[in-house]
């Protein structure tokens, strides 16, 4: 099979980078100073193992390629933000023997979030999830670190909307073979929804940077619960803490190039590079309209997901927003809802 990575950023640079070191054939697809930093230089995938140089082919879209051939497999690692734009594009492209991609071609999503298959399946027959634990940073254009080891990451994956078949454990036998554990699961969505439910605290992050005090911490755990009361009104199991402790367990330790701490995630990144959008709207967003679907008030997911918008346009320092402030506002968010709501019974 060949792995077309629709996103070579920081997720789909190690994933495109471990598949081409294993020997698996690989097209990375970027744009503006990625895409020519990639035809130029090469990717330099920087990891405790020492840093690597890939030099698969690089394309900015899908007109590069022409045809795609029929064991192609499209691996769809951009923001979710920026899906819809990506499935456009690609699902039309023709296959040799006919047909289109989105009507042959297997389509795996590593994103966050859960909106992005959702989307993929208005438009590809062949939807398959992934549950990304994989600590990646985009460094500079051409540049991805992974600080995983001895595993880059751990990618549970299963057809969308649920099932497996021999294609999701093909592509996993590959994954495996490259520095990832790839356990092949039917209900891949309840693994993403449990990974949701930790990406809420990327928004804080993004505000207010790495999550080390008290303050940040707790006011996570408040987020994080409006996200657990929302999946239980709305009837969506997700894997629990211990579940997923278990299937982490050692397999991947952090451990950064140059001594310091975990830097902040994906969200963060997105501030940091100026790109102007952020995913918010598709993790604190997500708890947000499935509250408003089920009765459920979130006014801290709610209030995350403007701020870290407003952070975006407005493209303001990521981490700048004190955490004390942060905590003021949540405060003055949930009051705001509490004196709306009227009295209690």
């Amino acid at each position: 099979m060949r792995y077309i990575i629709i996103g070579a950023g920081a997720v789909g640079g190690a994933i495109g980078g471990r598949l081409a070191e294993s020997g698996h054939d690989v097209v990375l697809v970027a744009r503006g100073a990625q895409y020519e930093a990639l035809r130029e230089r090469g990717l330099r995938l920087v990891t405790p193992d020492g840093p690597h140089t890939h030099r698969p082919p690089v394309v900015d879209g899908p007109h590069a390629l022409g045809e795609l051939g029929a064991d192609d497999v499209l691996v769809l690692a951009v923001k979710t933000q920026d899906s819809e734009a990506a499935l456009e594009a690609w699902g039309p492209v023709p296959v040799a023997g006919g047909g289109t991609a989105a009507e042959r071609l297997p389509l795996v999503c590593a994103q966050n979030g859960v909106e992005s298959q959702r989307l993929a399946l208005r438009r590809f027959r062949r939807v398959y999830g992934v549950c990304v634990w994989l600590p990646a940073t985009f460094v500079e254009p051409g540049v991805v670190s992974a600080a995983g080891t001895p595993l880059t990451g751990i990618l549970h994956l299963g057809r969308f909307p649920h099932g497996t078949d021999d294609t999701v454990r093909s592509i996993a036998a590959d994954l495996s073979a490259s520095r990832f554990e790839a356990p092949v699961v039917p209900d891949v969505a309840r693994w993403q929804y449990a990974k949701l439910l930790g990406n809420l605290a990327n928004s804080i992050e993004a505000v207010s940077g790495v999550l080390t005090s008290e303050e940040g911490i707790a006011l996570y755990g408040r987020v994080r619960a409006e996200g657990e009361a929302v999946l239980a009104a709305a009837g969506i199991p997700y894997a629990s803490e211990e579940e997923q402790k278990e299937a982490r367990a050692d397999k991947i330790r952090f451990e950064p190039f140059d001594g310091s701490e975990r830097g902040a995630g994906s969200s963060w990144q997105s501030l940091n590079r100026g790109t102007g959008t952020i995913e918010a709207d598709y993790l604190n967003g997500e708890i947000a309209l499935l509250g408003r679907l089920h009765g459920v008030p979130t006014p801290l997911n709610d209030l995350l997901q403007r701020l870290a918008n407003d952070f975006a346009r407005e493209r303001r320092e990521a981490g700048s927003m004190p955490v004390d402030e942060l905590v003021r506002l949540a405060g003055d968010a949930v009051a705001f809802v509490q004196e709306g709501a009227g009295p209690r019974p």
